[in-house]
Order: C-alpha cells, then structure tokens, then sequence
C-alpha cells in the first residue's frame, strides 16, 4: 500500500498541496441560485404589471417602466453566473507550509 507522500523505497517527497480557496461552488448550487435570482425578478415584474393597473397616473408609469424593462435585466443577472475565466491554481510545497 502507498501512503500519501512517500514513494515505495519510503524516502518522503514534497507532496503537492492546492489551495481550497481556489475552488468555485458546483454546477447543480450555482444554477439553482440563477433561477431562484430570476425567479424573484420575474415576481416583481408582476407586481409591477398589477401596480401599473392599480396606481394612479404618474405612479402608473414608474410600474410600468419597470414591468417592461425588468426582464431585460432579469436575464443579464441569471446570466452573470459562472465565468469561464481559468485562473491558475496556486500549487504549495508541503516543506514550505511547515
């Protein structure tokens, strides 16, 4: 059997260490936070699509402006999940951690 940092004439090796900083949420948790951001916004949208028929005039306005506009910007913050930039992993020597 191989132990983690050994080799089979047992003289120790620098194992290499990674850096749990660098490690993004997962697909399934990062997905399931767009819809429920989307899904807050399009429950707005229909508050504003019922203010626009409940308020007076100028108030009517804002409701609607924002009734027309919010699914735009509903998609851009859905869509401002993962990013495909690939930073490098900062990889440590175990004898310098000591």
């Amino acid at each position: 059997m191989r132990k983690f940092g050994r080799n089979r004439s047992t003289s120790i090796q620098p194992a290499t260490v990674h850096s749990i900083s660098s490690v993004s949420e997962s697909l399934s948790q990062d997905q399931s936070g767009r819809q429920r951001r989307y899904f807050i916004s399009m429950m707005i949208r229909t508050a504003c699509f019922i203010l626009t028929v409940v308020l007076p005039s100028p108030y009517r306005w804002i409701a609607l402006f924002g009734a027309v506009t919010l699914p735009y910007v509903a998609v851009v913050i859905a869509n401002a999940g993962r990013e495909t930039m690939k930073t490098p992993t900062p990889e440590f020597n175990a004898r310098e951690l000591k």
